[in-house]
């Protein structure tokens, strides 16, 4: 279900990052710095889909001598339904089986409260909170920024016990 985005993408995934539903939660990148990430051995952006795509990830940090990788996108065409679970489980599993990622971490933004749940169902833990740390222009103010994590033994025990 996931797989390497090409260039041909990039309509998909800008479709995504530049609809007004999501300009609290997401940045937008330009054609140039997505085709930077598709370029970069440190970075990865995959497409989840089904019959058609239906969401993207990019992960970056990839080879960092701590093991670690980020998470830094994540849009689904459409919310509910179970999808953003599915999602995000298949995004954990790519990291950690095919990234060789110890530790996976990523951010979230304080106006996203269903994402924030999908991510602790996951068995992500919720690290830390910055506050007013980032300014979201679509907003008109700064919002909290909630950091989370899972390290390569905590995937593995949930892994075991499904």
């Amino acid at each position: 279900m996931l797989r390497p985005a090409t260039a041909a993408d990039f309509g998909f995934i800008r479709s995504l990052t530049t609809r007004a539903d999501y300009a609290p939660f997401i940045g937008d990148a330009d054609e140039a710095t997505l085709q930077g990430w598709l370029d970069s051995p440190a970075a990865r952006i995959v497409i989840w889909e089904t019959d058609a795509a239906k969401g993207f990830a990019i992960f970056r940090e990839i080879g960092d001598l701590s093991g670690r990788v980020e998470l830094f996108r994540i849009a689904l065409d459409q919310a509910g339904g179970g999808r953003g679970d599915a999602f995000f489980n298949a995004l954990l599993d790519h990291a950690f089986r095919d990234l060789g990622a110890e530790r996976v971490w990523f951010d979230a933004s304080g106006e996203n409260p269903r994402a924030m749940k999908i991510y602790e169902r996951a068995g992500c833990l919720r690290e830390g909170i910055q506050r007013a740390q980032w300014w979201r222009p679509a907003l008109g103010k700064a919002v909290d920024l909630h950091l989370f994590g899972m390290l390569r033994a905590e995937w593995l025990a949930r892994r075991d016990q499904a």
